[in-house]
């Protein structure tokens, strides 16, 4: 018969698991069917953002806020889990709300489970966009993630970045410590590994799952199986040459080297004297008949 586990124990394995959980959840978590990244229309101002606990444009308070945690827009409970006891009566609006997130800018009603669990596993806690380094706090569009690299993007930004996130930051698919032909990819570092350095001396490998980077320790892929490109560059003549000073902004006057080629050869351009010329010969001419 097992021995009986003593109310220590069990409270000790209880918080054992949950530390797991939370340890995780960041990694597992969706962000598109996130409560703390759901889409918002303002009210007042009537434009679209992610969910805030004031509008980003007008700083309107919705009448209706939603929990960043468990997407609820009405407290429906007669006991048990809520911090303010309201026995009978469902709250909705601000009577609803517990706290603001630091991280996602959210309300968080005031259920014990969401105000304790959700700032330890809130999923924008680093949601700092890879291109523009823009956090939650500085725009009002939603949060995603690259599915190449898993890095945070801004809704402005996220096509641009997909669409050329696999690229290495080498000149070839060779491995980065030696000559031969990177095997695995890392898509966050842009380096190729092959089969002998993409493996660590004392690692455990669990078997079946992906490799993980020897420097960032993010998944690697096969590079075979991955649409990756080498970093290029494109010299080029320079189309428009310079002459003279700044000014000019690489504009090839060829009026002036005209002008300049018939005053070095003597001819000059001034009409009036060339008009002179021309009357002095006709007259010579009727003279000579």
């Amino acid at each position: 018969m097992p021995k009986k586990k003593t109310g220590q124990r069990k409270k000790a394995e209880k918080q054992k698991l949950r530390q797991k959980e939370i340890r995780t959840a960041k990694e597992n978590v969706v962000l598109a069917e996130h409560p703390a990244n759901f889409l918002m229309e303002c009210e007042k101002c009537k434009k679209k953002q992610k969910n805030r606990a004031f509008c980003y444009f007008c700083q309107n308070i919705q009448r209706l806020p939603m929990c960043a945690q468990c997407g609820k827009t009405k407290c429906m409970l007669k006991t048990g889990d809520c911090v303010i006891r309201h026995a009978g009566i469902y709250t909705t609006g601000m009577a609803m709300v517990g706290a603001v997130c630091d991280f996602c800018e959210a309300w968080v009603c005031h259920g014990r489970k969401c105000l304790t669990s959700h700032a330890c596993n809130c999923p924008l806690q680093e949601a700092v966009c890879l291109e523009c380094e823009r956090g939650v706090w500085d725009h009002g569009g939603r949060i995603f993630r690259c599915s190449f690299c898993a890095g945070f993007l801004c809704e402005d930004d996220q096509f641009e970045h997909q669409a050329s996130c696999q690229v290495l930051e080498s000149e070839n698919y060779k491995c980065q410590s030696c000559n031969k032909l990177g095997q695995y990819s890392c898509l966050r570092c842009k380096v190729c590994y092959c089969e002998d350095h993409v493996r660590r001396r004392g690692f455990k490998y669990d078997r079946g799952k992906a490799i993980p980077c020897p420097k960032c320790n993010y998944d690697t892929a096969a590079t075979k199986d991955l649409c990756m490109s080498t970093r290029n560059h494109k010299f080029g003549r320079q189309s428009n040459a310079t002459y003279g000073s700044d000014e000019d902004d690489g504009d090839f006057d060829f009026g002036n080297i005209n002008m300049n080629k018939r005053i070095e050869s003597g001819t000059d351009s001034n009409n009036d004297d060339n008009d002179y010329q021309e009357d002095d010969v006709v007259q010579e001419n009727e003279n000579y008949f």
